[in-house]
């Protein structure tokens, strides 16, 4: 047996998540001739690194000030995960249990259906050159507003002399994203409600909220009860975290949906927001439609005693098989518990413009936005790697349907970009295959870390 969960002792966006209005994340590399320095810069941030109980506090903290406030209370959160290279830099050499980890996300690109090209039996994924190169870790930065954010960076930068003569990190790259503005706070830039499904963990979140349902802690946390791999004494309430840079095509996904949107004999509803819908899985407004099938109901969108209470029933006459929602959390279309070893917690920042007049008119994408992703998970392959490649880009998932469900609409992808269909998009017609003529999600790079526990940070990498 293992040792309680102590708030304490882990990082705060994995269990908790950072309350934020905007992040930065900065992909650093660890010069080969600074790793003693780099050590003594990262014993200097750890009064820095927010633990989850730091994290609980500040939400509950925000609460009360949201009570008789107006305005934002100035919070920062910080965390910091390294890269399988990185740590090998930092000495720990014995294997962490995850060998997709170990080879890194670029290695993984053609698996997880990423464009690119092959030559001379290599395949190149169409990624930025920033995630080609060697990158040893990152450090997030989360909080109220620019001004909070960008001074706790410049405070990071100062602790490890970037761009001195003994600077400690190289940053590689730096990504900074923001929630959207006004009522679209906390939906993505396709307009949908983002974030609402995520596992509870047993013996931390005390009071799951109804649909939400306990996951044993080791589907999250290396090293505890459940756990199947072999971990080093060091890895113990650490978690992978996966991170994705996510472009995403706006204009040209809602100009699809009007194209395409389904004939209906309800003259309430939008056709486009129905075919929408359908492709999500959701209502923009977070509204699931397995309970709403053709028309959205904003109050069950934001309630979350009911807008994760659900299950899908055994046709897409209601939900397609393919839709996004139900293609990463199944529930009744696989055995009890069978999703359970693929649950993540998923963090996650838009970033880009709103869209510009032009791009409306147009409907062309003229200015980049999308998506920065994170995910925590104790196994990649069971989690990140396993959704995106086992169940997204997997036309035959969920399994024994009476139709071929098809791709997922919004993320399932093939790395030659041949042709994208699935069924159940029109309600009047579930056997008919809607084409899904372009893509509208691309990656632009991305890598796989490791947040170690702060016992870890502590002890053994800033020593």
């Amino acid at each position: 047996m293992t040792a309680a969960l102590d708030p304490h002792n882990i990082q705060g966006d994995i269990l908790v998540g950072f309350p934020k209005k905007t992040e930065t994340f900065l992909l650093f590399q660890i010069p080969e001739n600074s790793v003693s320095g780099f050590r003594m810069s990262l014993a200097r941030l750890l009064p820095k690194i927010t633990t989850a109980q730091n994290t609980i506090d500040d939400r509950v903290e925000i609460r009360q000030h949201k009570r008789h406030h107006k305005t934002l209370l100035t919070k920062c959160g910080t965390n910091v995960a390294f890269t399988s290279k990185g740590l090998k830099k930092l000495g720990m050499i014995e294997d962490i249990g995850d060998a997709v980890f170990t080879a890194g996300m670029l290695a993984d690109a053609q698996n997880l259906g990423d464009t690119g090209s092959t030559s001379a039996s290599r395949f190149e994924p169409d990624w930025i050159p920033e995630f080609k190169n060697q990158m040893d870790g990152v450090i997030l930065v989360a909080g109220d507003g620019h001004r909070t954010v960008d001074q706790q960076v410049q405070h990071i930068k100062t602790m490890f002399s970037v761009e001195g003569s003994n600077a400690s990190i190289d940053i590689i790259l730096k990504l900074s994203g923001d929630v959207r503005p006004g009522a679209e706070s906390g939906h993505e830039h396709f307009g949908f409600n983002d974030g609402i499904s995520q596992p509870a963990v047993d013996g931390f979140d005390l009071h799951p909220k109804p649909g939400q349902g306990n996951r044993i802690r080791s589907i999250i946390l290396l090293g505890r009860d459940g756990d199947v791999e072999k971990r080093p004494p060091w890895a113990l309430d650490g978690s992978f975290l996966a991170f994705r840079f996510l472009s995403q095509r706006v204009p040209e996904f809602n100009e699809f949906l009007v194209q395409n949107a389904p004939v209906t004999n309800d003259p309430t509803a939008s056709a486009s927001d129905l075919l929408g819908a359908r492709l999500v899985g959701r209502w923009k407004s977070g509204a699931p439609i397995a309970l709403k099938p053709f028309q959205d109901d904003p109050t069950l969108g934001v309630d979350p005693a009911r807008n994760n209470n659900f299950d899908y029933e055994p046709s897409q006459e209601k939900c397609p098989f393919a839709a996004h929602s139900r293609k990463m959390y199944p529930r009744s279309d696989l055995p009890t518990q069978a999703d359970a070893s693929h649950r993540i917690i998923r963090r996650a920042i838009t970033y880009g413009p709103e869209l510009s007049q032009e791009e409306i008119d147009s409907k062309t994408t003229i200015h980049d936005r999308g998506l920065l992703f994170v995910s925590y998970q104790s196994n990649i392959s069971n989690g990140f790697q396993f959704l995106q490649k086992s169940w997204a880009n997997n036309v035959d998932f969920p399994p024994n349907k009476p139709q071929k469900p098809g791709f997922d609409p919004l993320i399932g992808q093939t790395s030659d970009l041949s042709p994208r269909t699935m069924t159940g998009g029109d309600p009047g017609d579930l056997e008919g295959s809607l084409d899904m003529t372009q893509q509208w999600v691309f990656s632009k790079g991305g890598e796989y870390f490791f947040a170690p526990s702060i016992p870890t940070l502590r002890n053994v990498l800033s020593h």
